[in-house]
């Protein structure tokens, strides 16, 4: 990841203290809170309305139309539509929906203009509530950045740079401050991202933790208001974990190197799909909407089980799949890894949304893979192949740690060793394979700036390979 000198109206060579005793932060710190609140509501009301739509399509209206409910084929002509809805969004609407996460999660150029904003949320909604595999996380980090950029502008035309980068960070800080089951990890999920340190990590997160809180009282307050859910990830039953032993950490090495490798097949996979989309970006998403589909039809027809853990960003299916882990032969388990795979690398191609949670799901599968192995446990397979496939493909080594262990409940300390060794080794296989991708998949690096916070843009990953986020200018 490349840093660029400090843009005009940055926090650089600014005492932090001095900055946090005046008025004008202080006057900052209430306006992110106020922001907070209808932020977050717009965030739940787009994951409920999200949420929603996916029940209906895919639950209740083939129930209604069928007396065995979904047949196979059933997801196939919603991703066909999908693409079809997407891809117009991109051609037609000003700006690119946001940014292709074929090209990663990682630092970023400002906050989603205006005017890019309907584009960023009817792309996203159509990808996440007809099937295409990818999360909420990076279109509400650009919504919410956008809309509190928005406001700051409807408020004082002439605000300053850094005012904006402030309350922008806030918003994306609220949109996401439940999504990952803590406001902590969302929080940190964008800082790592943007690669925020210095004077800038105090005057940016301050604000944006405090919006953050805010936002995770005002899902509560909807959930037990509407009692629609919190949209937070938690497994609903963690495997006992046990202490670490030396069979399981060396264990933790083959599974950092498999996590690389698989994360690396799926970044080529997308990066090599994506140039003819850009030529033809229409009638080549729609026919990668339909392969999408068939990839949960044949895992459907292959093993009997239910398209849906093929199809979305596996947020719901997790924890379905950890509970059941023991109900999984080693076949079918292999089979919807290379599914999911699949359909991931297919939609992170063309689509628009977050690359974290199909990563996490995975992850998952590939961990309940291998936990049989001798020494090896279910609790801490399942931490590694989580934490080695999220930094394969999101190249955040730390927050790839904390997705892991804090997903694992009050077990998650114990597993935390075999889960370092497993993220250190997929982060530096992953740092040393050569790109993924053809070479025109690939973007120029652009400059990056603290308001990397609220909407990563074009950047380069620590492997060289150009990376983005959601809602920056720039190649779509």
């Amino acid at each position: 990841m490349t840093h660029a000198a400090a843009p005009p109206g940055s926090p650089t060579g600014l005492d932090p203290a001095t900055v946090v005793r005046s008025r004008a932060y202080l006057s900052a710190l209430l306006l992110a809170a106020l922001l907070g609140i209808p932020i977050s509501a717009a965030a739940y009301g787009f994951l409920a309305l999200t949420g929603a739509l996916q029940t209906y399509l895919f639950d209740d209206l083939p129930s209604d139309l069928f007396d065995g409910g979904a047949p196979a084929w059933w997801p196939v002509p919603w991703l066909g539509l999908c693409g079809l809805l997407v891809s117009l969004t991109i051609s037609r609407l000003p700006g690119t929906a946001g940014h292709s996460p074929a090209l990663g999660f990682t630092t970023g150029s400002g906050p989603a203009p205006s005017h890019d904003l309907p584009g960023i949320v009817l792309a996203s909604l159509a990808t996440l509530s007809l099937g295409a595999v990818l999360g909420p996380e990076a279109p509400l980090i650009a919504i919410g950045g956008g809309l509190a950029a928005l406001t700051v502008r409807l408020a004082k035309r002439d605000a300053p740079p850094m005012a904006v980068t402030i309350m922008a960070s806030a918003g994306s800080f609220a949109a996401v401050s439940t999504l990952l089951g803590s406001p902590l990890l969302g929080a940190f999920l964008i800082m790592e991202a943007a690669g925020i340190a210095g004077a800038a990590l105090s005057l940016i997160a301050l604000p944006g933790l405090l919006a953050s809180g805010i936002g995770a009282l005002v899902f509560l307050g909807l959930d037990a208001w509407t009692g629609l859910g919190t949209f937070s990830l938690a497994l609903t039953t963690v495997p006992p974990a046990i202490p670490p032993t030396i069979a399981s950490l060396l264990w933790a090495v083959p599974v950092g190197v498999l996590g690389a490798l698989l994360g690396w097949a799926i970044r080529w996979l997308g990066l090599t799909v994506r140039p003819r989309v850009h030529r033809n970006r229409v009638p080549v998403t729609v026919v990668l909407g339909l392969l999408i589909g068939l990839c949960a039809t044949a895992y459907q027809l292959a093993t009997g089980r239910a398209f849906t853990q093929v199809l979305f960003s596996g947020q719901d299916a997790l924890p379905e799949l950890v509970a059941d882990a023991g109900g999984y032969s080693l076949g079918v388990l292999l089979l919807l890894g290379l599914f999911k795979a699949l359909a991931y690398g297919l939609s992170l191609s063309a689509f628009r949304g977050g690359p974290v949670f199909p990563a996490m799901f995975i992850g998952a599968v590939l961990g309940i893979a291998v936990s049989g192995l001798p020494g090896m446990d279910l609790a801490p397979a399942i931490g590694m192949g989580i934490g080695a496939l999220s930094c394969a493909m999101l190249r955040l080594p730390l927050t790839s740690v904390l997705l892991a262990t804090l997903l694992m409940g009050a077990d998650g300390l114990t597993v935390t060793p075999q889960v370092i060794v497993a993220v250190v080794v997929a982060f530096v296989v992953t740092t040393v394979l050569p790109t993924p991708g053809p070479p025109e998949a690939v973007v120029p690096a652009q400059p990056a700036t603290p308001a990397a916070a609220t909407a990563p843009a074009t950047g380069t990953a620590p492997d060289g390979t150009a990376s983005s986020g959601t809602a920056a200018a720039g190649p779509a």
